[in-house]
């Protein structure tokens, strides 16, 4: 596999939350939509005409009203990101071998060795064909030897595009694109990078990777390689078998329902605080009771991702009641999370979600700092008190 020429894929569903807003509603398409919330909320997403505005993600709202007056807000169809998402990653899994969710609405696809059998780029235009004919959601495509290279060329054929670096090609086609096209190169990178006369990532190329050790750190040889077209092709493919679980066995078995929950909500906030830890999301939850007979029953379902206490809390407890045998004495409870994506800022824009996570995060620091048992759910306390 090392010796053979990589081909890998990467694909963008294009302003996604807006994409879907305007399948839910098709009087939207061509219309400057702006996703989130309007009261101190900030911009999660925006339609390309928004763009043209100077409209971006993260903006406050307040300020992209003012930019565009006539813009339109909304965050009706909030509830079937997730459900969108599930049925791309669902087409995907079943078309090619090996494929990676890198958040809501990205894949990283390899490729590698199906051009014995299909022309690799021919493959690649037609699944994201048929992903546009099963969904309905624009999406873009790059595809070429490296990850960071592929994902530069579906931010080059955007809107809706595709983009192919044949092999060979790399530097012709990364050279002459401005540094800040590089992933992970923000403002404050740019501007020092800059400072030095690097505007190209051909200047990079051309600068010795001392020097760009010297300017940029430890990313100066990354960098450096990277604008010589030479990166990463692996492809992360147990980010759906990875999963965060934590589970209690009792001193004695219990029946009360009220002591039940309040061990859930605890399982649940240790799960969650772990979860953020990791900078994931689930899409996935699982309850575990074990009765005092040692009869063991898991239940699962699927949520809308989210790293949020009180959403998850409520999901395992409405599990827990589906299960539960009432009156059954309990010897051991658990909560699973699973089918993970990487934290994107997007998902936290939301207005109450984004205040929710600051006071979750807080808390987490809280606990990071002075003991997980620093600060507990009331409910957990007043449960034993009881007791």
């Amino acid at each position: 596999m090392n010796d053979a020429k990589r081909h890998i894929a990467h694909f963008d569903l294009d302003s996604f939350f807006v994409s879907v807003e305007i399948i839910n509603d098709p009087s939207l398409k061509g219309k400057p939509v702006l996703v989130g919330g309007y009261e101190r909320g900030v911009v999660a997403a925006c339609s390309y005409e928004a763009r043209k505005f100077g409209i971006h993600s993260a903006m406050p709202m307040k300020k992209a009203m003012q930019l565009c007056p006539h813009a339109i807000v909304t965050s009706s169809s909030r509830a079937d990101y997730s459900k969108y998402s599930r049925w791309v990653t669902e087409i995907i899994a079943s078309k090619v071998p090996l494929f990676e969710k890198a958040s809501i609405d990205e894949f990283y696809i390899d490729l590698t060795g199906m051009d014995k059998f299909f022309g690799v780029s021919q493959y690649a235009k037609d699944l994201r064909q048929h992903i546009k004919d099963e969904t309905g959601l624009p999406i873009s495509c790059g595809l070429s030897s490296a990850r960071f290279i592929s994902k530069i060329a579906t931010n080059e054929a955007k809107p809706n595009g595709f983009l192919e670096i044949p092999h060979g090609k790399e530097k012709e086609f990364l050279w002459p694109l401005g540094i800040e096209k590089i992933n992970g190169v923000g403002k404050q990178t740019e501007q020092q990078l800059k400072s030095f006369g690097l505007y190209t990532i051909e200047d990079i190329a051309k600068t010795p990777i001392e020097l760009m050790e010297r300017y940029a750190g430890k990313w100066g040889e990354s960098l450096w390689h990277k604008a010589h077209g030479i990166g990463s092709a692996e492809i992360t493919t147990d980010w759906e078998q990875k999963s965060i679980s934590h589970e209690n066995t009792f001193d004695k078995d219990y029946t009360d329902v009220r002591f039940l929950h309040s061990e859930l909500v605890r399982l649940t906030e240790k799960t969650a605080y772990s979860l953020r830890e990791d900078e994931k999301m689930t899409g996935c939850v699982t309850v575990k009771i074990r009765y005092s007979d040692f009869e063991t029953t898991s239940r699962q379902e699927t949520v809308d991702y989210t790293a949020l206490d009180d959403i998850l809390i409520a999901k395992v407890k409405d599990l827990f009641n589906k299960s539960y045998q009432k009156g059954r004495p309990v010897r051991l409870l658990g909560v699973r999370f699973s089918q993970f994506i990487p934290f994107t800022m997007q998902m936290s824009l939301f207005e109450n979600n984004a205040e929710k996570l600051n006071l979750y995060k807080a808390v987490d620091d809280i606990k990071d700092r002075f003991g997980s048992k620093t600060v507990t759910k009331a409910v957990t306390l007043r449960n034993k008190n009881d007791e």
